[in-house]
């Protein structure tokens, strides 16, 4: 009985979610969302195109919210993704790597993100920096690396390397491949948290981290996974921002960061670590995803839509606290 125990209070922070009101919440606010839509732009909320277009805007930053999410379970921040991505993007476009086909491209991007992700990691586990100045250092350093490497130039994606492109104007059954691919990396996330050891490793180390060591759990191997695990995603994720905007950029994911960082409170997790979904992160991904579109459909100005996220965020860590104070 006593060796059950720490097994159930590990997934927890999962089963006893999904019926919880968070995830309704949630749900109920997409409605809402979609109702407010309905009734200021019928004619052009409710069209495939849009639908599509919400999805495609979603799968980029949706990407880097799951490695997000893990991070954050895990106990920390990374203030470093949306560099991250703009770097690969600019590594995997530079025209030696052009040369060699959109293959090796994909794989540069995902190498490069994995490698900035684990240096995060590296120096916050085992250089025990706090992980808001580590992932700040790596947000200033990839955003400068990025730059020098393209001389400030955005960099196309050559004909040759079409391959990239197609994932974005190529559709099965109506939507582009990338959607699928953010579907895919939803679900790898998922399984990951939800059914392997990773996943109540993670928790473990985000609820109580010197209980976790105690428990025999490498504390510093598993964070430093955890931020190569969101540089994995950056790296993902500038493959998919390559396919849309056919080029490579070091002003790529400007804000990211803050919209993922967003969501994923939005979504229920914990700042302080310990608990969260990745359902939860992609319906919050998805309402701040809705709302962008409601203000561009309707012609808004855009500091007024920076102004409603900044309330939806305060208003989502007001509630934590609440919860948190309340024993909920």
């Amino acid at each position: 009985m006593t060796e059950a125990t720490p097994t159930n209070v590990a997934r927890r922070p999962f089963l006893g979610r999904i019926g919880e009101v968070p995830h309704v919440g949630l749900v109920a606010a997409l409605v809402l969302l979609a109702i407010v839509g309905l009734a200021t732009r019928p004619e052009n909320f409710a069209t495939s195109s849009n639908l599509v277009s919400i999805l495609a805007l979603a799968s980029t930053i949706g990407v880097i919210t799951v490695g997000m999410t893990f991070v954050i379970i895990g106990g920390g921040i990374d203030l470093s993704v949306g560099a991250v991505m703009a770097l690969s993007s600019v590594w995997a476009t530079t025209l030696a790597t052009q040369s060699y086909g959109p293959a090796v491209m994909i794989l540069c991007a995902v190498l490069v993100g994995t490698g900035a992700g684990l240096v995060n990691g590296f120096l916050i586990a085992y250089g025990r920096m706090v992980p808001f100045i580590a992932t700040l250092a790596m947000l200033v350093a990839a955003r400068g690396l990025a730059q020098r490497m393209s001389g400030q130039r955005t960099q196309l994606v050559q004909q040759a390397n079409t391959a990239i492109v197609e994932l974005s104007t190529t559709r099965v059954l109506g939507l582009p491949l990338l959607v699928y691919v953010f579907a895919l990396v939803v679900a790898l996330g998922w399984i990951l948290l939800n059914r392997t050891t990773f996943g109540r490793r993670t928790y473990a180390v985000g609820g109580n981290p010197e209980a976790a060591r105690l428990a025999g759990i490498d504390v510093r191997r598993h964070t430093m996974l955890l931020y190569g695990l969101s540089g994995l995603c950056c790296g993902i994720a500038a493959v998919l921002i390559m396919a849309r905007t056919t080029t490579g950029s070091s002003t790529h994911g400007d804000l990211y960061e803050l919209d993922a960082i967003a969501a994923v409170i939005i979504g229920g997790t914990l700042l302080s670590g310990g608990r969260g979904t990745i359902i939860g992160s992609i319906l919050g991904l998805l309402i701040f995803t809705v709302i962008t579109n409601l203000f561009i459909l309707n012609g808004l100005n855009t500091s007024d839509q920076l102004i409603a996220k900044g309330l939806i965020i305060v208003v989502a860590v007001l509630m934590q606290r609440r919860g948190a104070l309340t024993g909920t």
